[in-house]
């Protein structure tokens, strides 16, 4: 089943693991561009779909299992960044996407993306990180807190919604509109999807990036930095430790954008993953 969400979007479903998996594509021929998204959901790449596509690519944004629009319930066993990209070269298989596919990520999404460069699973020509997680910048404060069992038994419903509006809405930064808000949050009406959330953010650890470093070295895959540069959760400085340091990276920086530039800023931000994927 597919729904039409705006101009050429589609989202649609592949059945990943007896499960459903959502994702919004335009669909055309063209080399295939795969999105990956962190703690949010796919909905973080719908301003640069269609931009994306114009250019000939394929843009294929999946929600992880359990969150946004997908189907099944992530666990501290599943939710951690190995076991996602494991289930990323299942989606992958299921779409029958065979050869080299160029990936970007966003925020935990990045780690994935990353840990996919090192580990394999898929063949990536090129990787794009946006305002990723690296190194040890994460897990940040505000979702670190859920890590603790007692804390998240403890956790309401309403709770968690609020710390995830407020999230959003630091997020979002000059985007921001209560009506944006309110559709970034609506997944997590959800209890499933809630007890996903909370299980990735569980099994948020940085050493699954930290550990990558050396391979990442040596990685001669041409990389492409993203990055809001108000972002207070994944701060800039990361980004320029991480181009000075990982060989063939180019950083793209986006002058008042937050956490999510891909809403700030989707003309540039399109522009860059564009020219980077059709180099």
């Amino acid at each position: 089943m597919s729904e039409i969400i705006e101009s050429t979007v589609l989202r649609t479903e592949i059945q990943v693991d007896g499960k459903s998996a959502s994702y919004l594509t335009v669909e055309q021929d063209g080399p295939a561009v795969l999105l990956l998204h962190g703690t949010y959901w796919n909905r973080v790449w719908l301003p640069v779909l269609d931009r994306i596509a114009a250019a000939g690519l394929r843009p294929i944004a999946v929600d992880l299992p359990g969150l946004g629009r997908s189907g099944g319930e992530l666990t501290l066993e599943t939710g951690t960044v190995p076991a996602l990209a494991e289930w990323v070269a299942r989606f992958a298989s299921a779409l029958e996407l065979t050869g080299p596919i160029a990936v970007a990520g966003h925020d935990i999404g990045g780690a994935v993306a990353q840990h996919l460069l090192v580990h394999g699973g898929l063949e990536l020509p090129r990787m794009a990180l946006v305002n990723s997680v690296t190194y040890d910048s994460w897990p940040v404060s505000g979702v670190a807190r859920f890590r603790d069992p007692e804390v998240v038994a403890a956790t309401t419903a309403d709770e968690i919604l609020a710390a995830r509006r407020q999230a959003v809405t630091q997020a979002l930064a000059g985007a921001a509109t209560e009506r944006l808000i309110t559709d970034y949050l609506a997944p997590w009406t959800d209890a499933r999807v809630r007890r996903s959330w909370m299980a990735m953010v569980g099994a948020a650890d940085n050493r699954y990036t930290r550990d990558l470093l050396p391979a990442l070295r040596r990685n001669v895959t041409p990389k492409l930095l993203i990055w809001g540069e108000d972002d207070d959760f994944q701060k800039v400085e990361y980004a320029e430790r991480f181009a000075s340091e990982i060989p063939h990276t180019t950083l793209v920086r986006v002058p008042g954008a937050g956490h999510i530039p891909t809403e700030n800023a989707p003309g540039p931000v399109a522009r860059a993953l564009v020219d980077f994927f059709t180099a």
